[in-house]
């Protein structure tokens, strides 16, 4: 069995490897990303498209050439909530433009980059196991063109996305790293690229309906004809035919008569807070491998491209330092969860109050004022932009749950409140257990005003 050693060892091509592979390797390191795709298919993955801009991306690409070649519609303006039962629809505009992308072309422009910063590519390579020297990662085995290859590296960053084969093989009990997971804390999605005869009028907007099974489906214009449409559902909940579920959509959208689908794809997603730790020596997870995406929303590319970026430079630090161990890594958990870590976990909390209610009455004040307006316009000052008419469309729509919309209210206080305990994340592990319990103080709060069940 031959053996390649390496720096480091990145595992998978999405966003997060190839930010991570990026970073390492203009830090001079020797990287090898792996990949299990063959090179015409990296970067084909499953997603709804939706993104800003490439201007937040951490600059080890080329972001003027990702948003050239990938962005296919940088008009996005604002969202369109639609209620699926009363068939209203509200427009809420953004406070910045954002954009889709067609996400294959995008996944290559990355992979290219890599590439172009030095990083070795292994394509058609799958991940079986790691190795591991006592307690400390030392490596991956594979299976690359059908031969059995062992890869050596001081430290191993994991972006092989949701639910990851990695953290089945790997020995953790050393550590703090977050085991807390399962899979009922992940979604099911599933999207088609579909060509529409004519323009849809809503070119400058996501659009976004509530599902019955505590989902939401999506039509995202990459362009004014090229939709991307798809929904997912959370895995806690009895299973969709996700297939079906859309087809019967499109089918009763006049907007999408005579479309032909281009592309089809499906795919898991976390759906939860980002792990508490996603460090173990020689071992740093990213992106969906660590649960960085928006629980609600199921948004993750700007999360992951810095997730990617933070770990490679905590872990070329660490090598250089001779030392990768778990408090050596732990700075990448101190910027992850200090940075986006904290507003998803707080987004969390949303998405586990809607598991206690009835569709029908989330529908009825969700789609009244969606989603975090809505929580802003119940506190003392209100939403800047929200208007006297659009507060009284709120409260006329809701009659009769205005007892969700005060629970809601103190769902928003205690969001707020684990913000700031994000905010005091540990600086090492030797103070994660406190953290952890004053954290879970305040989940304790909100469960007892939700009655949902807990889902760690």
């Amino acid at each position: 069995m031959p053996t390649k050693s390496h720096d480091i060892v990145v595992v998978g091509g999405g966003t997060a490897g190839c930010f991570a592979a990026a970073t390492a390797a203009r830090n001079g390191l020797d990287v090898v990303l792996i990949e299990r795709k063959t090179e015409q298919e990296g970067g084909k993955i499953a997603c709804g498209d939706g993104l800003k801009s490439a201007s937040k991306f951490p600059d080890v690409v080329d972001r003027d050439r990702l948003q050239e070649e990938a962005f296919t519609n940088d008009g996005i303006e604002r969202a369109i909530f639609e209620n699926p039962h009363s068939g209203e629809s509200l427009s809420i505009p953004f406070n910045e433009t954002g954009g889709v992308v067609d996400r294959y072309r995008y996944g290559q422009v990355l992979l290219e980059e890599a590439d172009r910063a030095g990083v070795e590519i292994h394509y058609r390579t799958v991940v079986n196991d790691v190795c591991q020297s006592g307690e400390q990662v030392t490596g991956v085995r594979a299976i690359r063109d059908g031969e059995a290859v062992t890869y050596e590296a001081e430290v191993v960053i994991d972006a092989a996305g949701a639910l990851s084969v990695l953290q089945d093989k790997t020995d953790f009990s050393g550590s703090t790293f977050d085991t807390n997971v399962d899979y009922s804390q992940f979604c099911s999605a599933y999207r088609e690229v579909l060509e529409v005869p004519e323009p849809v009028e809503w070119d400058d907007a996501l659009v976004f309906k509530p599902t019955e099974e505590l989902g939401y489906l999506w039509y995202f214009p990459r362009t004014a004809t090229e939709i991307n449409a798809g929904l997912g559902f959370q895995m806690n909940r009895p299973p969709m035919e996700l297939v079906d579920v859309l087809k019967r959509d499109l089918e009763n959208n006049p907007t999408f008569r005579g479309a032909t689908v281009t592309d089809k794809l499906g795919a898991a997603l976390p759906t939860r807070r980002p792990y508490d730790s996603a460090v173990h020596p020689g071992y740093v997870a990213v992106g969906d491998a660590a649960a960085h995406v928006n629980p609600c929303t199921g948004g993750g590319i700007t999360g992951a491209a810095k997730a990617g970026h933070w770990a490679a430079e905590v872990a070329a630090e660490a090598i250089c330092d001779g030392d990768v161990g778990e408090h050596a890594l732990w700075e990448y958990n101190e910027r992850v969860q200090t940075g986006f870590g904290k507003r998803f976990a707080a987004m969390d909390l949303y998405n586990i109050f809607g598991t206690a209610h009835d569709i029908d009455e989330l529908v009825s004040v969700l789609t009244s004022l969606p989603g975090q307006q809505l929580v802003d316009a119940l506190g003392k000052s209100g939403v800047p932009d929200m208007g006297l008419g659009l507060k009284l469309k709120t409260l006329i729509n809701s009659v009769g749950h205005w007892d969700i919309l005060y629970e809601l209210y103190k769902v928003r206080d205690q969001a707020t409140r684990l913000k700031d305990v994000y905010d005091s994340y540990p600086s090492s592990p030797d103070n994660f257990e406190p953290w952890q319990r004053e954290r879970d103080a305040v989940m304790d709060r909100f469960y007892g005003i939700t009655g949902a069940d807990r889902k760690y």
